[in-house]
């Protein structure tokens, strides 16, 4: 499947879901279910393979567990690829597109450094954009509202990092974990008509909200994962 199909996907209003896996067969229940697509969590496929999340994983693990993914299903598939795993961007999107995916996340946070500076990451998402073509959807996560205490005093940054992101070639901007619904709608009026990626979790706007204030794009991050989790550990515990 092609990158064009996902970025038809990216409608304001009428917003992609993406139910994020882990595995071969969380990916193969997902189209099952009718999804037309299918997105890994960098969360889950990490703590599956028995690493801790933030590029703990060694990077070849994280891409062989995504082209298990490619392998078993019809639909585009768009990688979690966290903040690019120190790769140069040739080869980063010649990893990417070498295993079948079509899209990938690419976050601001650098594990051990923090937040990078607006300007280099969208040096880096460009390098991923001149690289891939038009072979990839490039979804480019700012992360300036995880941890926020105070999301509209980070709006501002977050709305130029979203801007210049997009300037450099990124498809739809995910400004992660946003709880206040009236951060969020002033950040997509903000960068309106481009796609945003918002999350769904407890706590958050809810799928039928969400889709009102106009994003494009829902993700689950490692939601599903971590509820199966949850039943898996109550019912070892039942048997104990």
């Amino acid at each position: 499947m092609t990158a064009a199909k996902l970025r038809e996907l990216h409608l304001p209003g009428r917003p992609l879901v993406l139910p994020n896996v882990w595995d071969a067969d969380s990916a193969r229940l997902v189209v099952a279910a009718g999804f037309p697509v299918v997105a890994t969590s960098s969360a889950a496929v990490a703590e599956s393979l028995g690493y801790a999340d933030g590029q703990g994983a060694p990077v070849a693990e994280m891409f062989a567990a995504a082209a298990r993914i490619t392998r078993v299903v019809d639909v585009p598939v768009t990688v979690d690829a966290e903040s690019g795993y120190g790769l140069a961007a040739a080869e980063l999107a010649g990893r990417l597109r070498e295993i079948g995916a079509v899209g990938c996340n690419l976050e601001d946070t650098e594990p051990g450094r923090g937040v990078r500076p607006v300007e280099e990451q969208a040096e880096l998402l460009g390098a991923v954009r001149e690289a891939a073509g038009d072979g990839l959807v490039i979804n480019a996560r700012v992360d300036v509202f995880l941890g926020a205490e105070d999301e509209k005093a980070v709006l501002d940054d977050a709305v130029e990092r979203a801007r210049k992101y997009l300037a450099a070639g990124a498809d739809c901007v995910y400004p992660i974990h946003v709880r206040s619904a009236e951060v969020l709608r002033a950040f997509v009026a903000a960068v309106s008509p481009a796609a945003v990626n918002a999350t769904l979790f407890p706590g958050g706007p809810q799928r039928a909200e969400l889709a009102e204030l106009g994003v494009a794009r829902i993700s689950l991050g490692a939601g599903l994962w971590r509820a199966g989790r949850v039943w898996l550990a109550e019912r070892l515990a039942d048997l104990g």
